[in-house]
């Protein structure tokens, strides 16, 4: 299982969501696919058509740099970081 942490922006906008969850998937890609069936609208939140990882979420696997394509082992740390710009 993979231990994934979502930024807490995510949280106020799905009843039942954690910030740490643990997810049975393979790839980034699939980690998205499990949140969306859990928690409709959240791919949308994460990502563009196409599907591309939208420009202000950034995803890490293992503490490197991820795309959805990216695997995963059955242990490995997935963070999802909201980043947040203003002036």
């Amino acid at each position: 299982m993979a231990d994934v942490h979502l930024p807490g922006t995510l949280t106020p906008l799905f009843p039942g969501l954690s910030r740490r969850i643990d997810v049975d998937a393979g790839s980034v890609q699939a980690v998205i696919d499990e949140l969306e069936s859990r928690w409709p609208g959240m791919r949308d939140r994460l990502c563009e058509p196409g599907p591309h990882l939208r420009t202000h979420i950034h995803v890490y696997v293992d503490r490197e740099r991820a795309s959805l394509g990216t695997p995963l082992d059955a242990r490995s740390r997935v963070d999802v970081i909201a980043a947040i710009s203003g002036g």
